[in-house]
């Protein structure tokens, strides 16, 4: 007798990959991605964090001889100082940067991108909450310098400007990048740039914060902002839309007519 040949197996596994590889098991790889994604992008603010609650030595060393350099340099410059104060409140302070979120939030709502207008609030408002947050459960005192220069309420780390800075300045690239021609696009990031730098200089050059504290806001605004971009790109992806990339915004489709889809495709 001639040996059977064994059955092929690739029909088998091509029902078994349509059965369970359907819309909602795409979804939830999807958001099983974005949250491996989030935590990773935490890490660096973790780090961070420890290194400021144990008062690692190196880091302390770091905080107080660039306090006091700048510190030194204010006193020197009253001049200087005023231009700081300007950009810190006035410039990029956080009441600026809101309203400029705001702004966005509502011509969004006018063109009816729902929700992106709800992705550009919950991020800037998260980023508020989540920030004020860890400086309530961490409870970092201020820089105390002598003669100070500039005054600030409660507590230090991380820095609330640094961080409404990086959450705001992603909100309004990442919403109005596809509205700028390609060639212009590189604009607005080294604006991005130097409103996000200027405003942790402008910091610690007042006394009110540790380098440390500016740097856990960036880090920890970073993470806000992949946490809730990773949720609408998740979203994109369930109603058929292709993935975007930072240098194209987080939805192209807003420079046409109707920027909120209908459904998903085939759907009824």
């Amino acid at each position: 007798m001639t040996e059977r040949s064994p059955r092929p197996r690739r029909g088998r596994l091509a029902r078994l990959a349509a059965r369970h590889g359907g819309p909602d098991a795409r979804f939830g790889a999807r958001l099983l991605a974005g949250t491996v994604l989030t935590a990773l992008a935490a890490v660096p603010f973790s780090l961070a964090l420890v290194l400021v609650e144990s008062h690692w030595a190196p880091l302390h060393r770091l905080d107080q001889g660039v306090a006091e350099r700048l510190h030194r340099s204010a006193l020197e410059h009253p001049a200087w100082v005023r231009v700081l104060d300007f950009l810190t409140h006035v410039a990029w302070g956080p009441a600026t940067m809101r309203i400029l979120v705001a702004g966005v939030v509502v011509w969004l709502l006018w063109r009816r991108a729902f929700r992106l207008a709800a992705w550009a609030a919950v991020t800037a408002t998260a980023g508020g909450l989540v920030g004020l947050l860890v400086k309530n459960v961490v409870e970092r005192a201020r820089p105390h310098l002598p003669d100070p220069v500039s005054h600030a309420p409660g507590f230090s780390f991380p820095s609330g400007h640094s961080m409404t800075a990086v959450t705001s300045c992603a909100v309004l690239l990442l919403v109005l990048l596809p509205l700028v021609p390609r060639a212009w696009r590189p604009l607005p990031w080294v604006l991005a740039a130097v409103a996000v730098l200027g405003v942790g200089y402008t910091r610690v050059a007042l006394g009110v914060h540790w380098v440390s504290d500016v740097v856990g806001g960036w880090l920890l605004g970073v993470a806000v902002v992949t946490a809730t971009t990773l949720a609408f790109e998740a979203w994109r992806g369930d109603v058929g839309r292709s993935r975007t990339t930072p240098a194209e915004g987080l939805e192209p489709e807003i420079t046409t007519d109707d920027p909120e889809p209908a459904g998903r495709p085939g759907s009824r």
